[in-house]
């Protein structure tokens, strides 16, 4: 089955440019548009609000015609459009289960406060099995011009950033665009020593050649699976958030990981992908691994 780029929508100024990247990223994969809205039924007690078939039908009529204005830039693009009933997280989370990524408004700088409700956009990205874009009100088609880079946060060994450094050459590989790989550093505590690491280390050459050595080994598997995507490796020493922020700038898209694992207090996003949302200006994808 072909996943397809999956929008939610409620006709917001931040969904409504949600719609836009979503409908541009579709057409760049040659992959469909599935536009999906949450809906519940409202019975307001003295007014004349409809029954449940009315709003069902209200719900749909603005939907497509926000659908239709998107349609209309792109020719041939297919879309398809859904009004489900239910609640609103519940509705996301499984459309991203299908999606091949879902596409999110936000409501500008501070906390992420979500797509509908205020926390809405947050339980979402934080549950999701799919990656999941998040784009602010007044994104324009202009913020992906050439010479603006996806860039990618890298932390750990290979394997614990590969899915988001393959999601971002994937994506770079559409719009003919550089991946800008960042790799933040930081001095260990004292008590982190052991004889293990300072001989790695100084085999290295410092802590600075090591990191050069690890994000190179990280991104070695997509250089050769994307050969003609332009790579730069970024490595500096800071916190991982602080370093991709100061980055952002030049990025018309910025890619972060989030470990897909329930704590004791349920889901999370983690701290630098909560940072990222809340700063950058440009869209953020925050993609989920084991």
């Amino acid at each position: 089955m072909t996943r397809a780029i999956t929008a939610g929508v409620d006709g917001t100024e931040e969904s409504l440019a949600a719609l836009g990247w979503a409908a541009r990223e579709a057409v760049r994969r040659g992959l469909p548009l599935r536009v999906v809205h949450a809906w519940r039924f409202q019975p307001y007690e003295g007014i004349d609000a409809g029954d449940r078939d009315t709003q069902a039908g209200w719900a749909r009529t603005a939907v497509e015609e926000s659908v239709r204005a998107v349609a209309g830039r792109h020719e041939g693009l297919d879309v398809r459009t859904e009004v489900v009933e239910g609640a609103d997280v519940d509705v996301l989370v499984a459309a991203a289960a299908e999606a091949e990524l879902l596409v999110l408004g936000s409501r500008g700088h501070g906390p992420v406060v979500g797509f509908l409700l205020g926390s809405v956009g947050q339980q979402v990205i934080a549950e999701a099995a799919r990656p999941v874009v998040l784009v602010r009100a007044g994104d324009q088609a202009a913020g992906e011009a050439a010479g603006r880079e996806i860039v990618v946060g890298q932390e750990g060994e290979p394997e614990d950033s590969a899915d988001a450094l393959r999601f971002a050459f994937e994506t770079a590989a559409a719009r003919g665009a550089t991946v800008r790989a960042v790799r933040a550093w930081t001095l260990p505590p004292v008590f982190a020593y052991s004889p293990g690491s300072m001989k790695l280390l100084d085999e290295a050459g410092g802590l600075e050649p090591y990191e050069k050595t690890a994000l190179a080994s990280a991104l070695q598997p997509l250089r050769e699976s994307f050969p003609d995507v332009p790579v730069v490796e970024h490595v500096e020493m800071g916190s991982a958030g602080q370093v991709l922020l100061s980055v952002a700038a030049r990025a018309q898209l910025m890619v972060v990981g989030r470990r897909a694992r329930r704590t004791a207090v349920g889901a999370r996003i983690g701290s630098v992908a909560h940072g990222v949302l809340h700063h950058a200006d440009c869209p953020v994808a925050v993609v989920p691994h084991l």
